[in-house]
């Protein structure tokens, strides 16, 4: 029984050893994984084995290493599988913002283009007002009617010149 806690104590002993070790210079969890399953395997194959230790020690850390070597394998690829998923999610959310900024920036040259055109087109004929007299002078109510012109109306990805607001929420 002497024998049994010893050997417990040194495998706990060194398996702590080999995870502070692995902590400090980077090393993968496969190997890891390979170091602690290897050392528990031959400490458990050395207690199952009571007529020969050596070869129980021998078959156990070989088992415990390939044991040990496919968990922390599993644990590297689910780790690389989540940073390579973190990093689609960043260009995609880098190339939505890009398309955005380039929708913007083609709406306003648009809405520059139709305030061209638009003040460059013959005036339309004065909207009536039915506070003026017929055939008389377009009032100035009808003018300041406090509406803003939207040249677009009826397009819903245009958006009004003199925002930023791609689509109507109604």
């Amino acid at each position: 029984m002497k024998k049994v806690s010893l050997l417990l104590a040194l495998v706990m002993f060194f398996s702590t050893i080999a995870s502070s070790f692995a902590q400090d210079r980077k090393v993968s969890s496969s190997a890891k994984g390979a170091i602690i399953g290897g050392l528990g395997g031959a400490a458990a194959g050395a207690l199952i084995n009571k007529k020969n230790r050596v070869v129980g020690g021998a078959v156990g850390g070989a088992a415990g290493g390939g044991l040990g070597y496919a968990i922390g394998r599993n644990a590297d690829n689910k780790r690389r599988a989540e940073a390579a998923r973190v990093a689609a999610a960043r260009q995609a959310e880098a190339r939505r913002a890009a398309a955005y900024r380039t929708g913007i920036a083609q709406g306003r040259s648009q809405a520059a283009a139709r305030a061209a055109s638009v003040a460059a087109a013959p005036a339309a004929p004065a909207m009536m007002s039915s506070f003026s007299a017929p055939g008389a002078a377009p009032a100035s109510l009808a003018m300041s009617s406090a509406y803003l012109p939207n040249t677009a109306y009826g397009a819903r990805d245009e958006a009004y010149p003199t925002s930023e607001v791609r689509r109507k929420s109604w």
